[in-house]
């Protein structure tokens, strides 16, 4: 089978890696890519954003199966040019994708589905945006409507910031706070068959103990020693297989990657967003821990065939990832510092540790950062203590001026707490 990824983050450099190592795969290119994938694909230059050019070179490259990772090559259409062009494609349509695209939009189709969520006004006036303040009070949750990269959530105590950010985008969500632990989950569709994969917790907050401005995320665990069970059940039959129904039966079937942010409530589990892609940094530890063959999934996603598949098959093992940050991430991080420590990691701590790539690029033998989020360094091991061990070793061997990284990834449930 001959695949080709669309996009250039840790995000994709993790489903690369998967894929990598899945032996039905003998072709496997990536477009744009970054320094890191270059080691396990080969890079081809595109326009993500430009469907026609995508779907053309994987027509050139007689691509069997394409998967877009980023959201907004997903938004832009990008796989319905692909599907066009009569190739499989990983990912759902850019009607499907509003679902991640329009926050709106995605309250409209929990409203219809019976998806708990939280409560919430769509703003488009100053004094909307004021009613709906009043209405909630604090703590205030104000997200810009369209896509905004991670960072269009504010969560604050502090009315006038709140209102600042309503104000700054041309429509808006406010909705009320949800209390209790975060979870993200995944599940691979094919717009009938909803296939679940195993939660993961993610950090979106800058710095340790959950403080300073929210980020695209610090890191991320697997599996939740805390967590219910019953959870993934729950979540498929309240949240996941009615959405998919949902978007079915209004003509815009949804064919690729489901994620539900989800709040554990003191009132139930409820949503707090979907994305209509993989999870960036929550992908590099559930396909850690992911056994089945990673092509096969994706193929029959993109054929609808899923309920052909066997039933996937997971390690035991618990996964940690920890991302480095450039200097001054997320407001306006500084790129160009060159990367150290890369070799050793690879020498000393691989299989159970590995780098893996976001903002990079290459010169000439050298790779520099290129982005706010520069790398994301995933461990596995027995427990989730053994794989936060190995995580932070690693990311001790790398150099890069000025960086900065969380250091309590995982800690507390590390100590079953």
């Amino acid at each position: 089978m001959k695949v080709l990824v669309i996009g250039g983050g840790a995000r994709e450099h993790a489903l690369c890696r998967s894929l990598s190592l899945d032996s039905d795969v003998n072709a496997l290119y990536c477009a744009p890519g970054n320094a890191g994938i270059a080691e396990v694909a080969e890079l081809r230059p595109v326009d993500q954003l430009d469907g026609e050019a995508v779907a053309r070179l994987a027509t050139e490259l007689h691509a069997d199966l394409v998967v877009v990772g980023p959201e907004a090559p997903l938004v832009a259409g990008v796989a319905d040019a692909v599907r066009a062009a009569g190739i499989p494609v990983f990912g759902p349509s850019g009607e499907a994708a509003q679902l991640e695209g329009s926050k709106a939009f995605a309250k409209d189709v929990m409203a219809a589905a019976g998806v708990p969520t939280a409560r919430s006004y769509v703003c488009t006036t100053p004094e909307e945006v004021d009613e709906a303040l009043d209405a909630f009070g604090a703590p205030y949750v104000v997200k810009d409507d369209g896509l905004a990269a991670g960072k269009g959530v504010v969560v604050t105590d502090d009315r006038e910031a709140a209102r600042a950010h309503a104000l700054g985008c041309d429509r808006v969500v406010i909705e009320e706070f949800l209390d209790g632990p975060e979870v993200s989950l995944f599940a691979i569709t094919d717009g009938v068959t909803v296939l679940p994969l195993q939660p993961a917790q993610d950090f979106k907050r800058a710095l340790d103990g959950d403080a300073g401005p929210n980020t695209g995320g610090m890191g991320a665990y697997s599996p939740l020693p805390w967590a219910d069970p019953k959870l993934v059940d729950e979540v498929m039959a309240s949240v996941l297989q009615p959405t998919v129904d949902e978007l079915r039966h209004r003509g815009t079937p949804f064919s690729g990657l489901l994620y539900a942010g989800l709040a554990i409530t003191s009132r139930g589990t409820r949503v707090i967003e979907f994305n209509a892609r993989f999870g960036d940094p929550e992908t590099q530890v559930v396909l850690a821990r992911l056994r089945t063959p990673l092509a096969s999934v994706l193929l029959g996603a993109a054929n609808g065939t899923l309920d052909s598949l066997p039933p996937l098959s997971w390690r035991e093992d618990a996964a940690v990832t920890v991302v480095i940050a450039s200097h001054n991430y997320p407001e306006t991080p500084r790129t160009g510092d060159p990367i150290t420590g890369l070799a050793e990691v690879a020498a000393q701590d691989a299989p159970h540790a590995y780098v893996l790539h976001a903002g990079t690029r290459a010169e000439g033998d050298a790779v520099v950062s290129a982005g706010g989020r520069v790398l994301s360094v995933t461990a596995t091991g027995s427990d989730l203590a053994e794989a936060r061990d190995r995580a932070y070793k690693a990311v001790a061997r790398i150099g890069l001026d000025g960086s900065q990284y969380r250091t309590d990834i995982a800690a507390k449930a590390a100590e079953s707490r």
